[in-house]
């Protein structure tokens, strides 16, 4: 049986991370994937091109049962450290928009980058993999795979959730987890397109239209792109507001942020022999325009905008300023970016990312109940949590 310092699970972008550091603090690091190559969604990311963080992290842009977890580990490893890192790699890199950093090539730089932070810790790396069985004796946590058992005083959970399953996700952290009784917060996709049900077949039709939109539930908003799909409805706002969304949750979408609500009074005083449809349809996409008239059951021919009171005009414009949707659900797990929920946070230190009641014993990443926002968050959570496990292995 081969003894390490520490045995991490999931060569992700936590798992890297996290092995990397250690190894350069001079911990024996075994890092252990079932995959066939390290950092798999790290090479899917940002199109290709790894949004690794984002400018604007902090701890009110993540979801989890406790807001404040988060805020330790990105507080002591900032975006800054982590493109310092970059940096010294010599990866050129750009922001695309909203704080989200790229890089100008390819994601495989960056798991070439973390691989090599790997070598410089003298991380002992196995790929192909599978962990078959994992306990705790005798002081050790023992991991064993189809051909050989390891141990190790420490054992770091960085397997990720289920989200895109396709790559090899499972929820085989919760496993772990619950082994050692870890709570779960019951994990759903997040990230994820939202689904329409036959009330809204009309907006199933506009397929691939796009269109800048704010989108509402609650207090919580986002103004980005929206995407009709033959499924329902997708595009950053969307997928921004699914990590928040539940089953029977109605959302709000203001078609037109740019507009307040006299805007087709104001157009009625400058125009009033201007056409209604053509009107709404000079500020939309044409097919989306004309969808949301029928919907609102307005004139289909050239009604003008002088036949029509002002206050009929206001009542069609706050209808498009909150336009309902209740989705019958998501694309579920294969299409999610990340997973909302995970291993309970009430149960592991914010300091350390190590479980309170079994001590050696970390979880970090995905794996737990902290979830980013698009554009960088996830992985920037990823980066933080796996330093401050690094510093306590």
């Amino acid at each position: 049986m081969t003894e390490f310092d520490a045995i991490i699970l999931g060569a992700g972008a936590a798992g890297l991370f996290c092995a990397a550091t250690a190894g350069q603090r001079g911990r024996r690091v075994l890092l252990l994937d079932h995959a066939d190559q390290p950092g798999r969604k790290i090479l899917i990311s940002g199109g290709g091109r790894c949004n690794f963080t984002n400018l604007h992290a902090s701890a009110e842009r993540y979801l989890s049962d406790n807001p404040h977890f988060a805020k330790s580990a990105l507080g002591r490893f900032t975006p800054a450290d982590f493109i310092a890192l970059v940096d010294r790699h010599c990866i050129a890199w750009h922001e695309k928009t909203l704080g989200q950093l790229f890089c100008d090539g390819s994601a495989r730089q960056i798991v070439a980058m973390l691989a090599d932070e790997c070598g410089r810790g003298q991380v002992d790396l196995r790929v192909d993999s599978a962990i078959r069985a994992v306990d705790h004796r005798d002081n050790r946590f023992h991991v064993r795979t189809d051909t050989t058992t390891f141990a190790a005083r420490a054992l770091v959970i960085a397997t990720g959730g289920p989200s895109i399953p396709k790559m090899g996700a499972t929820g085989v952290a919760y496993d772990i987890g619950r082994r050692f009784g870890l709570g779960v917060v019951t994990p759903r996709p997040g990230l994820v397109p939202l689904t329409l049900g036959a009330d809204d077949t009309l907006f199933r039709a506009l397929s691939g239209v796009a269109t800048e939109v704010i989108v509402s539930l609650g207090r919580t908003r986002f103004r980005e792109a929206a995407l009709f799909t033959h499924k329902g409805l997708s595009g950053p706002a969307i997928l921004q507001i699914s990590s928040y969304w539940k089953p029977g949750d109605r959302l709000g979408v203001n078609f037109l942020p740019g507009h307040d609500t006299d805007w087709l009074v104001a157009a009625k005083r400058a125009r009033p022999r201007a056409a209604l449809r053509a009107t709404l349809a000079a500020p939309l996409p044409q097919r989306l325009a004309e969808a949301l008239a029928d919907r609102l059951d307005l004139p289909a021919g050239p009604s003008e905008l002088g036949g029509l009171t002002d206050k009929a005009l206001s009542e069609i414009a706050q209808r498009l300023a909150d336009w309902p949707f209740t989705p019958s659900g998501t694309e579920g797990f294969a299409k999610a970016e990340v997973t909302v929920g995970g291993l309970s946070t009430a149960d592991l230190s914010s300091k350390t990312m190590e479980a309170r009641q079994v001590p050696g014993l970390f979880a970090i990443g995905e794996a737990v109940d902290v979830t980013g926002w698009l554009g960088g968050y996830n992985f920037q959570w990823a980066w933080a949590s796996a330093w401050a496990a690094a510093q306590a292995l």
